[in-house]
């Protein structure tokens, strides 16, 4: 916006405080300027996480300093995986406490965050042709709402998810998720919620305050796995099942990492990417998180 429009499109509002002038004008640049909004895969761990404030809650919270508010989110929560693919299209989602054997004070948070029906509609056309349900049943889950209570304490941000089809494999999916792409220039935060490695079945819970113990096959994996993310090798993390052992270990089921694919096929030509709580669990869990922006 020129200067000058500016300045005329101010003298016919009411009175404001040079803070108020100054955020109008900052707002009509960041709109002139087409910015495009950052794109997030957060490693969220356990549920406990939601209540608890340690080195990856700060770390949740940092991803989301200095970038604009979000118009609306958009969530590929680990935690619904369906048949067929869905997008919650309610105008106010339930918090779901999808878990059991968790202090009380867990199950007692509620993330009140608005639906967004119409984003919903426009997800499902842009996804076309793959035929996409408006779901009103399902809510969010503790994939989005143990991360998304830090990022927006407030619930202030409307919410939709995006369910993940299990019937489909990661290309699939991979290339499925480019067709969000745009949504990026208006505005929309899209998250990814899972876990890279995510191994629960050799995980070592006793060691679980050791941050940054990982068994040797985790630590082979977090490398190999880092370093495709980093070069874009996309072929070599779509088809991470015919890889090394330490990668059929580190992903024995794929619901806590297809989110990943999600994320980076929304990535632009020249976008940075950078890694946050990059450490391992228990053996055998990974908290990794990057932002692209």
């Amino acid at each position: 916006m020129q200067r000058k429009k500016f300045i005329q499109t101010l003298a016919a509002l009411p009175l404001m405080t040079i803070d108020s002038l100054s955020s109008l004008e900052n707002f009509a640049s960041n709109q002139a300027s087409g910015q495009t909004m950052p794109t997030i895969f957060i490693g969220h761990g356990s549920p406990m996480n939601a209540i608890e404030e340690n080195e990856f809650v700060t770390g949740f919270k940092n991803s989301v300093k200095n970038i604009p508010t979000p118009k609306a989110i958009i969530c590929i929560s680990a935690h619904w995986y369906t048949k067929g693919t869905k997008v919650t299209a309610m105008e106010m989602p339930t918090t779901i406490h999808d878990f059991y054997g968790f202090p009380q004070a867990l199950f007692n948070v509620q993330y009140p965050a608005k639906g967004d029906p119409k984003l919903a509609r426009e997800t499902q056309k842009l996804l076309e042709p793959t035929l996409v349900e408006l779901d009103e049943k399902w809510g969010l889950d503790h994939g989005a709402w143990s991360v998304l209570k830090h990022l927006y304490p407030k619930a202030d941000v409307p919410v939709i998810q995006l369910s993940i089809d299990f019937s489909k494999d990661p290309m699939w999916h991979y290339n499925f998720a480019k067709q969000l792409k745009s949504l990026r220039n208006k505005g929309i935060l899209i998250l990814g919620s899972g876990n890279i490695i995510h191994n629960l079945g050799l995980a070592d819970f006793a060691k679980i305050n050791q941050i940054g113990f990982g068994f040797d096959w985790a630590h082979e994996a977090h490398h190999s796995l880092n370093s495709y993310i980093l070069k874009e090798d996309i072929k070599a993390l779509a088809n991470y099942q015919l890889g090394s052992q330490a990668l059929k270990l580190a992903v024995p089921t794929p619901e806590h990492y297809l989110p990943l694919l999600y994320i980076l096929a929304l990535k632009n030509d020249k976008e940075e990417l950078s890694f946050f709580n990059d450490k391992l669990l228990a053996g055998s869990l990974s908290m990794t998180s990057f932002k692209i922006s």
